[in-house]
């Protein structure tokens, strides 16, 4: 460890690194800062401990209960002693360390725990970038155990040495590299403080072989202190009161949820303000299922391929109330165009979130829930806003531009897919996703009923996310089978965790939508570049249900709509891991549509809507 000051119950010192900020700033303040006490479940007599074994009992200390890694030479002498404790901790073998690092992610997603991966030097190590970048963007805690090369070798270009520390800067909320085995414990705790604290996000520890080898007294501290990372929790009174009056002048108000409700578990902060307020709710793709999909005041997702409504409700607003979002490109379209005429309340935990994308009237650093309820305590006892003038309008909007396409008897139609998957599960299942058209059809379709249950990809957009994610899921106490809601280019980015699901007996069930291309790749194509498909056509394809069987899976596959129930009920019946192939008309998009560069209200529509060019302002009035 390097940079500012570590003093441990037992009085031995050591330089430890440190973060500058909950989003790594490009200089940390240099700071001094301690991780202090003895916690009561540590090991009295304070024994000699190998850094492998303190590594094990800091993570069972930690209350880790499964880890998702893959071994090789540099990290070896902590698989040695995981294999001493498999009655305490869990450990989950994938078949490439990007899938680790996603199922760790979708573990943490899906409980609101820290998710924990482990992968060796070099190769091992930078397999993890991705990763942790998806996780970063999302705002995912987990933490990630790197072995390195011995101490002596590093920057010899020794076999499987990597700079992974230098690598993951840019990608991590913070990182370590620790070179004294005494100062194990406490980098181990510090870790798990940054990775669920604040912003949560991923942080990696690289250990080089050697420490793991050496050996010190293990004490693991109680608690972690650091002087210049201190997490806004509480918003200023001030502001929250500025807010609550805007709120309650204001007659064409939204609030606009992301993850951070879902993160700071504010749901039903959320919806008691929506109803003593009477705001209609709209959540980005990361806040879906903070807000209850079947309520009357649900808009409906917000973005690129959220709904009419919700988009130009934003337009028209006079005032946006933002929860635990980033005022992120795919929301906003051009910036210089987005919602003019209102005023703007931001809440976010992250002070960096604030004004760096879109200036707001009112900004508000603090957590979610509790600014929520600070805004609950200050709103008078009164019946709510009738807005009566401002519903009308957006009742209206519901019913000329709802979500809608043509079904088809000769083939089946993605969205009808979805809408039998959806009248199937009722949303109750947890479901991640990969990235691309199937995401979009499963955010706009699938009624997800809690935010913990809807796993996918949001700020980095990583194919390949949604069957490691699935597998993390799995694992996290559920007796459901887990949704993973793939297409037939995601789901070759990470296939061979097939082989995880099915040596760990999981109640998996992988659903691809497989129109024989890059689906949204070839959309963009159409609609913008005059349909020259440039390397979007899958001319080669596997059969799934072939590659499902080879890995022991049950495979099942759906070509003709008056299969697709069927196919959908023996699937999510079926025990174990499950891989359903659904084939789907080849070129169908993703309407509504806010093409990239556009305006937040120039908005296209699909070719089943009569009245398009009205719902395309190019100027809004």
């Amino acid at each position: 460890m390097q940079g500012s000051r570590i003093v441990l119950d037992n009085n031995l010192a050591s330089d430890a690194a440190a973060p500058g900020s909950a989003r790594r700033a490009a200089a940390p303040p240099a700071r001094a800062d301690e991780v202090v006490g003895t916690s009561s479940v540590q090991l009295a007599t304070a024994p000699q401990l190998r850094g492998a074994r303190i590594v094990v009992e800091s993570l069972i200390l930690e209350g880790v209960d499964v880890i998702f890694g893959y071994p090789g030479g540099s990290i070896l002498h902590v698989y040695d002693e995981l294999y001493k404790v498999q009655d305490r901790l869990r450990h989950i073998l994938v078949r490439h360390e990007q899938g680790a690092v996603h199922a760790a992610e979708g573990y943490a997603q899906s409980t609101g725990k820290v998710g924990v991966a482990m992968v060796t030097s070099g190769p091992g190590a930078t397999n993890v970038v991705t990763g942790l970048q998806n996780a970063l963007m999302d705002s995912t805690p987990i933490v990630v155990i790197s072995g390195q090369v011995f101490t002596n070798l590093i920057g010899n270009d020794a076999f499987q040495e990597a700079d992974i520390v230098g690598i993951t800067r840019p990608c991590t909320k913070y990182n370590y590299l620790v070179k004294r085995v005494e100062d194990l414990a406490a980098t181990i705790k510090e870790a798990f403080y940054l990775a669920r604290s604040g912003r949560p996000g991923p942080v990696l520890i690289d250990i080089p072989k050697d420490i793991t080898a050496n050996t010190t007294a293990f004490s693991y501290p109680d608690k972690v202190e650091l002087a210049s990372y201190k997490p806004t929790i509480k918003g200023h009174s001030l502001q929250v009161k500025r807010a609550v009056e805007l709120m309650r002048s204001s007659e064409r108000a939204v609030l606009y949820i992301g993850g951070g409700v879902v993160i700071s578990h504010a749901e039903a902060e959320v919806m008691e303000l929506s109803r003593r307020l009477n705001l209609p709710v709209t959540p980005t793709l990361m806040g879906l299922g903070a807000y209850p999909p079947g309520d009357p005041r649900h808009l409906g997702m917000l973005g690129m391929h959220g709904t009419y409504t919700a988009n130009m409700a934003m337009a028209k607003a006079d005032l946006i109330i933002n929860v635990g979002a980033r005022f992120d490109d795919r929301v906003t379209g051009r910036v210089d165009k987005f919602a003019l005429n209102a005023r703007k309340i931001h809440v976010d935990i992250d002070p960096s979130n604030v004004n760096k994308t879109v200036n707001v009237d009112v900004p508000i650093v603090g957590d979610a829930k509790h600014v929520l309820q600070q805004m609950l305590d200050m709103l008078p006892d009164e019946p709510p806003p009738e807005r009566a003038a401002w519903w009308a309008e957006l009742r209206e909007m519901q019913k000329r531009y709802p979500l809608r396409y043509k079904d088809r008897t000769d083939c089946i139609m993605p969205q009808r897919f979805f809408e039998e998957l959806a009248s199937l599960t009722k949303g109750r299942y947890i479901c991640s996703t990969d990235v691309g058209q199937h995401q979009m059809w499963a955010a706009q379709y699938y009624p997800v009923d809690s935010g913990r249950k809807w796993l996918t990809s949001g700020g980095l957009g990583t194919m390949g996310y949604g069957l490691p994610a699935a597998v993390g899921a799995a694992l996290n106490g559920t007796k459901e089978p887990v949704l993973c809601i793939t297409g037939d280019g995601s789901f070759q980015m990470c296939i061979q965790e097939l082989a995880t699901c099915v040596q760990e007996n999981l109640n998996v069930k992988v659903l691809v939508m497989n129109n024989r291309f890059l689906g949204m790749v070839r959309q963009w194509q159409e609609l913008l570049y005059d349909r020259r498909y440039s390397e979007v056509g899958l001319k080669y394809f596997p059969d799934f249900v072939k590659i499902a069987e080879a890995y022991g899976a049950t495979g099942l596959r759906a070509e003709k709509p008056e299969e697709l129930r069927a196919v959908l009920e023996q699937g999510l019946n079926t025990p174990g891991t499950v891989v359903m192939d659904i084939i789907v008309h080849k070129e169908t998009n993703v309407f509504p549509m806010i093409p990239g560069g556009a305006a937040h209200y120039e908005i296209l529509l699909g070719p089943e809507d009569d009245e398009q060019r009205d719902a395309q302002p190019r100027e809004l009035a």
